[in-house]
Order: structure tokens, then C-alpha cells, then sequence
């Protein structure tokens, strides 16, 4: 799709979104008039709260031309008419009073939806309390724009209830670090607890860190020479600088790191930095290991994480693993060997739990191997799975079958033959599947393992979450083991739980503590026992017990189906 097309489509797309978050009523009103409609009421209202409400002018303005959805539905009920809407709306002002921190709200860049959840409960006028306003005009008066105050109040309400004087003095304070309005401002967006309270003298602890940081970068380092001299600008290098603190670098430590990979910062877009964030997250490595990783070595953004072929045996040799432990792996974990995507190596290193081992490879000055990796084309092809493929290809539903092979491949199953087979036994579309798994993950499930259990009982993921939690929490909670013991009978959470689970082991609970049976049998034994073997059993443990059994454990409908 070219430029012209693209932004064709981009302004009705925000077109048609806004039209469904209108009024009715002001939907009514024919579509060439609505540009007029809206000038005059903004004209209305800007002259109703500067005359009549004694709001300066200028900020009047402000929340007029900033509050469209709040003026959208103010006008739905007025009658609309060419040559007298705009006394008509005054009109309507005079005898209708409005909320004024709702538009306000609204027109300092807070979303229309949040705004009903921040208006104070009592109050109607900022003549009740003009401490907000207040607020905001001494920070537009700094060069704030005014749509952006949003960003401030809704990380750092505490601002707002500052006096003038205490604002401009705490931004006064940072100017003194060396910075001129617009690098203030683009600090305090993307910071906003710089402007905390504490006192105009107190700009101590994590913000005197910071601040130290950010006049090494871009002063020392130079880097502000090389931001244009616009809020925006500002704002966006100082929101790509915040990233690195918010994965837990600390404050104080890291602005000489910052200053000499500056490029970093100018080079790439905050997207692609957090695309490689969540990439490397994955491995579930602590997040300050990832930021020092990317730091320490940006070219990694270059590298493309998501659309290369890997083989998971090669990569584990390109990685430097022994062939002691490779064969071990190949072993322990065939279900994950053969072919994958590199978007899927972070999963794919945890099911064979050697996910922190390759982070950890790649922190130690080995990242490039990750971007030099390159696989051969004739390498790790298992036949098994090509074959299985194809028939997918002229199945009845081809892309149903594929988007569950697409999850398999995402938790870390490589292209292979029993991944085939694993595929064959799941139930659900791709996105049932990946959320059965993740509600698995939920409950304390490593991951490892549960891949192996999905290996060895793949209809462990044809239930729904909460019929697992339930087998589960009877499990540990009233039986008393640990989630280990599914390593070794993972068919456990394919029986019924209230059929079959619950009365067998209730009754096996009651013959041992009435001394009816001494015999100390495995949960296997007792769940997974078929229903003959499991009644001549009784009989042989006691003359009585098959009567109890019925009378008063047993599960009275028919038990044709061991599965929910």
C-alpha cells in the first residue's frame, strides 16, 4: 500500500471511530453543517466560561477547543440552525451550567471514557476549588501544551494540588541543571515525579539521580544538541530514556551508558526498542538484564528476532553446547527438536529449560550470535513432519489445523513427527489452545514440564481452564501433593474430577483410617484403575467395603466417559 492510499484510509479510519462515539442527536445534524456547528459551540463556550465563569481568556480557549466529545454532547440538544446556533448555545449556558472539570478533563488530553472517574464528587466549578486550574496555567504559562497536561495528572495527581508559586519553582529548580523550557517540559512528560511535592528546596533521592543522569547525557554526552528544539522531540528521546529505568537500571548508575550510545536513542524508534524488550522478557530473565544487555550493546535492535528458520539443535551448537549435553537434550526433549521460527526461540529455550543458560550466553559478549545465526537449506528437515504438512494443506479445515500447529510451534514443539501427533489429539482453535496453556502456567505449572505433559497427554489442553483449577486445587489442597506429581501421572487431570476422581479417593481415604485396608495404593492405582478391576479390588480388600462403596461413595449416575 503507497503513501496516498494508506493515508486515505488512516482519516476515515479515525473518521468513522469518531463518528461511533458521538451523540445521536448530533450525529442528526447533516454533515456539512457539523464543522460549523462545532466552531460556534467552541466559540460559545470559550465566551461563557471567560464572561460568565471569569476563567482568563486564553485558558477558556484552551478547554473549548480541547473538549470535542464533552461539546459534542452539550450541543446534541440544542437545535442546530445556520445563522443563530451560537447564541443558541449561550442561551442554552445560561440556564444549563456545565461541569467545567469535565471538559477540562477532556481538554488537558485525558480520554473522554476516563474522564467520568476523575470528576470530584461535590464540586461543579473551579470557583469551588481552583487549585487544578491553577495548576495548569502556571505549567501552560511555562510552555506546557495544554493537551498534554493530561500525561502529568494522570501519573502524579499530587502536581495539581501544588500552588503556582510551588510549581514554577520546582521547574526553576530543574532549569538550574542546565536546561532550557522545552528540554524541562520534555523531562517532566516523560518523568512526572520530578515535579512531586516535598518542598521547592527538595529535589533529593531518585530525582536528584536522575537529573544527574539526564545533565550527563545531554550535556556532557551532547546529546541535546542533537534533538530538535520542540516539545515533541523532547519528549519522545526522554520517554525512550525512561524505558531503560523502568526495567529497574538505576537512577544515578547509567547516564555515562546512555551518553555513549546516544545513537541509540536517535537512531531507533521507541517501538523497536520495546519490541526487543518483550523479546528478550521471554526468557524470563530479570528486566534489568535486558536493559544492560541492549545498552551495552544497541546493534542488537538490528537484528531481525521474528522471521528467520532456526534449527534448534544448530542453534544450541552455534551457541557453544557441549555434545554431551546436546545429546542429553535430544533425549530428554525430542518433541522440541527439528525446525522453528527465531520469534519463537525464547519459548522454545524454556521448554528445554535452557532459557536463562542462552541469555546468559548472549549478555557474556555473545549477542551476535544471535544475528549471525544462519540455517542451511537442507538442515534438520524431518520427513515425518513434511509429509504431515502436506496433508494439512487438503484437509477439510487447513487453517483451522494450522493455527493449532502454529500455537505448538509458539510453546516451543519443533517441526517433527510428534509434534504431529500432539497436534492430532488437541482440541480447539489456536487461541483456546494458547489460553488452556497459559491458565496451566497460571496455576504454578513450570514450563518445562508442562510442555512434556502435553507431549505425553496432549488432552490436558482439551478442557476449560477453570475445569483444570478445580482438579488441580483438589490435588494439592485435599490430597495433598505437589504439582511434581503430574511429571509422572500427567492422565490425572484428564478424569473426572467428581465421577471418578473425588469418590475414589474419598473411599480409599476412608478404608485406610478404618483400618480396612493396609495397602498403600498410588493415585494411578487408585484413579486410573478400570472400573471392573477397580469394583474386584474391593472385594478382595474387604467382604464389606464394596457395599460402602455404592451406598455411599460411589457416583450414582453411569460412568461410561473417565474424561470432563
Amino acid at each position: 500500500m503507497n503513501f496516498f492510499p494508506r493515508l486515505i484510509f488512516s482519516h476515515f479510519s479515525r473518521h468513522f471511530a469518531t463518528l461511533s462515539k458521538l451523540p445521536n442527536n448530533f450525529t442528526k445534524i447533516p454533515s456539512k453543517y457539523r464543522p460549523q456547528a462545532i466552531r460556534d459551540a467552541q466559540q460559545a463556550l470559550t465566551d461563557y466560561l471567560h464572561c460568565t465563569r471569569y476563567i482568563p481568556f486564553v485558558y477558556a480557549e484552551h478547554i473549548a477547543k480541547n473538549s470535542f466529545f464533552s461539546l459534542s454532547s452539550l450541543i446534541s440538544g440544542i437545535n442546530f440552525s445556520t445563522t443563530s446556533f451560537n447564541r443558541n448555545v449561550l442561551r442554552f449556558l445560561r440556564y444549563h451550567p456545565i461541569n467545567e472539570y469535565e471538559f477540562f478533563f477532556e481538554s488537558i488530553g485525558i480520554d473522554y471514557e476516563e474522564v467520568g472517574g476523575l470528576l470530584p464528587s461535590k464540586k461543579f466549578f473551579f470557583s469551588e476549588d481552583e487549585t487544578v486550574l491553577e495548576a495548569a496555567s502556571a505549567l501552560s504559562g511555562f510552555g506546557f501544551p495544554w493537551n498534554k497536561l493530561g500525561k502529568l495528572y494522570k501519573e502524579e495527581i499530587l502536581i495539581f494540588k501544588a500552588s503556582s508559586k510551588e510549581l514554577k519553582a520546582r521547574l526553576f529548580k530543574i532549569k538550574e541543571c542546565g536546561f532550557s523550557n522545552i528540554p524541562v517540559i520534555g523531562i517532566c512528560l516523560a518523568f512526572p515525579y520530578v515535579l512531586r511535592g516535598g518542598g521547592v528546596n527538595e529535589l533529593r533521592g531518585e530525582i536528584v539521580a536522575l537529573l544527574n543522569d539526564l545533565k550527563r547525557v545531554f550535556l556532557d554526552f551532547d546529546l541535546g544538541n542533537h534533538v530538535e528544539d520542540n516539545v515533541d522531540a523532547w519528549y519522545e528521546i526522554c520517554r525512550k530514556i525512561r524505558v531503560f529505568y523502568d526495567l529497574g537500571c538505576e537512577k544515578g548508575k547509567i547516564g555515562e551508558l546512555i551518553g555513549r550510545n546516544k545513537n541509540l536513542f536517535l537512531q531507533y524508534p521507541e517501538e523497536v526498542l520495546v519490541s526487543k524488550i518483550e523479546y528478550f522478557s521471554r526468557f524470563l530473565v530479570p528486566k534489568e538484564a535486558i536493559g544492560m544487555l541492549i545498552l551495552r550493546n544497541p546493534e542488537i535492535l538490528d537484528s531481525d528476532l521474528e522471521t528467520p528458520m532456526i534449527s534448534v539443535m544448530g542453534m544450541l551448537k552455534h551457541f557453544g553446547l557441549s555434545v554431551e549435553k546436546r545429546d542429553s537434550v535430544a533425549k530428554e526433549y525430542p518433541y522440541v527438536l527439528g525446525r522453528n521460527k527465531m520469534t519463537n526461540l525464547p519459548n522454545v529455550m524454556r521448554a528445554l529449560n535452557l532459557h536463562e543458560w542462552l541469555f546468559d550466553r548472549s549478555k557474556n559478549g555473545n549477542h551476535r550470535l544471535l544475528a549471525n545465526y544462519t540455517l542451511n537449506d537442507d538442515e534438520d528437515l524431518d520427513k515425518g513432519f513434511r509429509d504431515s504438512f502436506e496433508k494439512i494443506q487438503f484437509s477439510r479445515t487447513p487453517v483451522h489445523t494450522m493455527e493449532k500447529l502454529m500455537f505448538l510451534h509458539r510453546v516451543g514443539f519443533g517441526e517433527n513427527s510428534l509434534t504431529m501427533k500432539v497436534l492430532a489429539h488437541v482440541h480447539g482453535t489456536g487461541s483456546e489452545l494458547q489460553e488452556r496453556f497459559d491458565s496451566l502456567l497460571g496455576l504454578g505449572f513450570e514450563f518445562s514440564k508442562l510442555c512434556r505433559i502435553v507431549h505425553m497427554t496432549p488432552k490436558v489442553l482439551n478442557q476449560h481452564p477453570k475445569t483444570v483449577e478445580r482438579k488441580v486445587n483438589f490435588l494439592c489442597h485435599e490430597m495433598g501433593v505437589s504439582l511434581d506429581y503430574l511429571d509422572i501421572f500427567p492422565a490425572f487431570l484428564c478424569f473426572n474430577l467428581e465421577k471418578r476422581i473425588k469418590p475414589r479417593y474419598r473411599f480409599h481415604k476412608w478404608l485406610t483410617e478404618n483400618g480396612l485396608c493396609t495397602r498403600n495404593y498410588s493415585i494411578a492405582s487408585i484413579v486410573a484403575t478400570g472400573e471392573k478391576s477397580f469394583i474386584a479390588r474391593l472385594g478382595r480388600i474387604h467382604p464389606d467395603a464394596l457395599n460402602e462403596w455404592f451406598e455411599n461413595f460411589s457416583y450414582k449416575e453411569s460412568d461410561n466417559s473417565i474424561q470432563d
